[in-house]
């Protein structure tokens, strides 16, 4: 059974190497998630510190899935808005590892994310993600809105442009 559960700062930094390859991982399965190719843990390392730090400052929420005492999925919530919106947070980055993948992580993690951002009084959650990746067909069936399409949005990790696909979710 997976274990599913928010990390402290401590618990953040700790886990770099291990969301390390879980980025790493997802990067070279083709997910367009900000990096490109090729890349590899020791090059995920930083951007793993900035979100920690970013736990610790209260503007993330980041939360792992476990498989047998190790982590292989992930997903973030920006909670830090603007004055005009504290009611709002940022799904960033779900990733599985591609081990790990078909085994539920995916809703899991969104449905766990959804649950600590309530908690935490955001009523609105928004996400994008790349048009046509397997990661577009998750969202709708969770309940998330898809808003529209933004072409030429980024790049795949080994090149060429991809729109990204707009969703959001309203939380009880």
């Amino acid at each position: 059974m997976p274990d599913i559960r928010t990390l402290s700062a401590d618990e953040a930094r700790a886990a770099v190497p291990a969301l390390s390859q879980v980025l790493a991982d997802c990067v070279a399965g083709g997910a367009s998630v900000g990096f490109m190719q090729p890349y590899g843990p020791e090059d995920a390392e930083p951007y793993w510190r900035d979100v920690a730090d970013a736990v610790a400052s209260g503007g993330n929420l980041l939360l792992v899935a476990e498989l047998d005492g190790r982590i292989v999925g992930t997903v973030q919530v920006g909670a830090a808005q603007m004055p005009n919106q504290p009611h709002r947070g940022d799904l960033k980055k779900l990733l599985v590892h591609r081990s790990a993948r078909g085994k539920g992580l995916a809703r899991l993690l969104m449905d766990a994310a959804e649950r600590e951002a309530a908690k935490r009084g955001k009523t609105l959650l928004v996400l994008d993600t790349a048009t046509g990746s397997d990661a577009e067909a998750i969202y709708p069936r969770l309940g998330w809105q898809r808003v529209g399409v933004i072409p030429d949005y980024a790049l795949w990790p080994e090149g060429g442009f991809c729109a990204t696909t707009l969703f959001y979710k309203r939380l009880a």
